[in-house]
């Protein structure tokens, strides 16, 4: 039994389980190609302050194998990065950042390298291009899956390319199966809203070109790198922060490796710990360790800085609500102030397109989105949607039935903006339902219903109005003939005198309505208050 004992690569492990990074089904495969393809684009261009131009192609090859290719305009990657960044596994840059990104493992592209590779067998191809004076850099790879490394199959320098100035694209040949809904097209409308500052070119299998343009022009406020606060840390990660630490002693470990802490708080936590702020970080038994995290834990600290957040803004996802819905009635989008849950900073931002050509008789179409990125699968199971369910809808001017998703011509856009997004799977597909990232949901579309519920409140006010003047114009006649017949005097004098006391008894009630609707606002009232 001992001679069948044998490591399992990563690459292997995931060969063999590609469910679990939402590779379950061909509709899927596919998203999941484009969609980790775009993230790194994205990703690319924010982090160099280049506006992204991103370009995506799927060509139809038959018997459900397509050729998917993205191509941006960002930096580039450097020749000896290629095979790592495609080839291997848990090779990257942020999962040891704690800062608002896409990505987070580094596992995504070189999984669908991985994919393609089990489905058709074909390499990856990647040209990447770092300035306009230098050559195109062009590598096909597979992946040693036993080693999980990369495995180089061509590799060439060339003078033309599909690039300009600099950029990257990649062609991936894979099994996979084409549809509009909860597809490549709705991830790619659903990330042009998330990502205002990005123009994406869509080339569908049908050859259909769809441009999505950019909404603003300038990119969103990078977010910062932020260190870990001690109300998030558990044991075994503080025992090996404590090992590895270049801190001399336990007072400055706790001020220089923690944010929100300093030399006066990092007494007094030693002081509650009972241990001396002159010990040596790695000499703590487990013992101490224990008293360590607890008084780290019980301390009254600062919130971690907030600046490791890059939400989309609440103007930012009105304007580009107003883009992809040109015929809604009304939009509006509420930005909830970043809040902590486990020592993690997070924002919720919530969006709101009501009317136009929206079908009234079904249930509003909800849009997810973590840290800027749509989440298509897994509704049912996640934060979003159990903080719909705990709203009355009925007060916000839609029709309910129970704790039911509501009923009405309207889209929800719920995106949460985090340094670390607590995903249910690895497949990152919903947010796992921590009740104070529930509540945040909660109280930024509540916010949200209470403005979409003026503006329908003030619609049926408006067409009650017509309906009345309506009314009373269609019995002026018979009224004005009457007292013509009464009276002997002019009937088309008594008709204009008669609907001109209506207009003015119609505008005095408009003001009257106004002016209460003024008085019952809420002045200077917290988010959520009163809910």
């Amino acid at each position: 039994m001992a001679a069948m004992q044998k490591e399992i690569s990563i690459s292997e492990f995931f060969e063999k389980n590609r469910h679990l990074l939402g590779f379950d089904n061909p509709t899927k495969a596919l998203l999941m190609a484009v969609k980790e393809a775009v993230d790194n684009s994205l990703d690319a261009c924010e982090e160099s302050e280049i506006l992204p131009d991103i370009a995506v192609k799927m060509k139809d090859l038959g018997e459900d194998k397509f050729l998917v290719t993205v191509q941006d305009n960002g930096p580039g990657i450097m020749r000896e990065q290629v095979p790592r960044i495609f080839g291997k596994l848990l090779y990257g840059s942020k999962f040891h950042r704690l800062r608002q990104s896409r990505g987070q493992q580094g596992i995504g592209i070189s999984a669908v390298a991985l994919y393609s590779q089990l489905t058709t067998g074909t390499p990856t191809k990647i040209w990447t291009r770092t300035d306009a004076d230098k050559k195109t850099t062009y590598v096909e790879l597979n992946i040693d899956t036993m080693k999980n490394e990369p495995k180089v199959v061509k590799e060439d320098y060339l003078d033309e390319s599909p690039l300009k100035e600099h950029g990257t694209a990649v062609a991936i040949e894979m099994s996979g199966r084409y549809r509009k809904t909860q597809g490549v097209d709705d991830y790619l409308k659903q990330t042009s809203i998330a990502n205002p500052f990005a123009k994406i070119t869509y080339t569908a299998p049908d050859g259909v070109k769809t441009v999505f343009p950019r909404s603003v022009n300038e990119l969103a406020k990078p977010p910062r790198e932020m260190k870990p606060h001690p109300y998030g840390i558990e044991f075994g990660i503080l025992q090996r922060m404590l090992a590895n630490t270049k801190s001399r002693n336990v007072a400055t470990f706790i001020a220089n490796d923690f944010s929100s802490t300093g030399a006066q708080s990092a007494k007094e936590i030693c002081s509650k710990a009972k241990i001396d702020t002159q010990s040596a970080p790695s000499s703590l038994d487990r013992t101490q360790i224990e008293k360590l995290l607890k008084a780290m834990q019980e301390a009254k600290l600062q919130r971690p800085p907030l600046d490791c957040l890059s939400p989309i803004g609440g103007k930012e996802l009105e304007k580009s609500l107003k883009k992809e819905f040109p015929g809604a009635e009304f939009v509006v989008a509420v930005q909830r102030e970043p809040t902590v849950y486990r020592g993690n900073p997070f924002g919720i931002e919530v969006g709101i397109a009501y009317g136009g050509d929206m079908k009234a008789d079904e249930q509003i179409q909800i849009m997810r989105f973590a840290n800027r990125v749509p989440l298509l699968y897994q509704a049912g199971a996640g934060a979003t949607m159990e903080a719909v369910k705990e709203i009355e809808w009925k007060r916000y001017g839609l029709q309910q039935s129970g704790t039911n998703v509501p009923v009405g011509p309207m889209i929800l856009v719920v995106h949460m903006a985090s340094s670390w997004v607590p995903f249910v799977s690895e497949s990152k597909e919903a947010i796992a339902p921590y009740p104070d990232i529930v509540k945040e949901m909660k109280l930024a579309i509540q916010d949200a219903g209470r403005q979409l519920s003026r503006y329908i409140s003030g619609k049926r006010k408006e067409g009650d109005q017509k309906r009345r003047l309506q009314i009373f114009e269609r019995y002026s006649v018979e009224v004005a003939t009457a007292l013509h017949i009464l009276t002997g005097k002019d009937e088309k004098s008594i008709l204009g005198k008669l609907k001109g006391i209506i207009e003015n008894k119609n505008r005095l009630k408009e003001a009257s309505e106004k002016a209460g609707d003024a008085a019952e606002e809420p002045k200077g009232a917290p988010a959520g208050e009163g809910e």
